[in-house]
């Protein structure tokens, strides 16, 4: 479905100047929390600080990228170690109490400003889905396969700030169609301009009130 809509060559090299502008400042005001963090991470449970994950990346028409993920460590380590993969849960019993709360604040995303300088995400775009997940969603769900069509992953996006929770397929069913609400405005300059700009307002109005997961 978002191979139809063509993405405009100026929102292209705008959209990525503005991810490394705002990933470069985002990381360096930020990196002295990272410290603070770290410690809390450490101080509440055994494990790494960080925490990798493999992710489905932008899809193009010949191939379709990975990446691994970098986020905050919010649960307990190694654990899918017996489950394997399974979706997360509201008041899920593996997070950790500093977890919650980096959950709550989307602090636990903030390492993503590397994978937006390395250019396996944006700022703004669709949820970057585990593999596994991926298949099964495609299954289930039409035209979810190409949400990622030429546009790359975001640390938040038009799913994210207009319906937070993502504990299933049933949630990624609602999701994909602001995802591809966003491909459209991808296409016109101005209008990803204002749909950028609403959806960071909107992700700073989450971060600041906690009502993330």
């Amino acid at each position: 479905m978002n191979g139809q809509f063509e993405i405009n060559d100026f929102t292209s090299r705008s959209k990525r100047l503005v991810d490394l502008v705002i990933a470069s400042l985002g990381l360096l005001v930020t990196l002295p929390l990272w410290l603070v963090i770290a410690l809390l991470i450490r101080l509440d449970s055994a494990g790494p600080v960080f925490f990798t994950q493999l992710r489905i990346g932008k899809a193009h028409t010949d191939r379709t990228l990975l990446f691994n993920i970098i986020k905050f460590r919010t649960m307990v380590d190694d654990a899918e170690g017996s489950s394997g993969a399974v979706w997360a849960t509201i008041n899920d019993p593996r997070v950790t109490r500093v977890g919650y709360w980096l959950r709550r604040c989307r602090l636990d995303e903030l390492p993503q400003f590397i994978n937006v300088l390395c250019g396996d995400m944006s700022l703004v775009g669709p949820r970057p889905e585990r593999p596994g997940f991926y298949r099964q969603l495609e299954r289930q769900i039409p035209f979810f396969c190409d949400r990622t069509f030429g546009v790359s992953p975001g640390i938040t996006g038009l799913a994210q700030v207009s319906q937070v929770n993502n504990t299933g397929p049933g949630d990624s069913r609602v999701k994909v169609l602001f995802d591809h609400r966003y491909a459209i405005a991808l296409a016109n300059p101005v209008a990803w301009f204002k749909m950028d700009l609403n959806i960071i307002l909107r992700t700073v109005s989450i971060v600041l009130m906690g009502r993330g997961v």
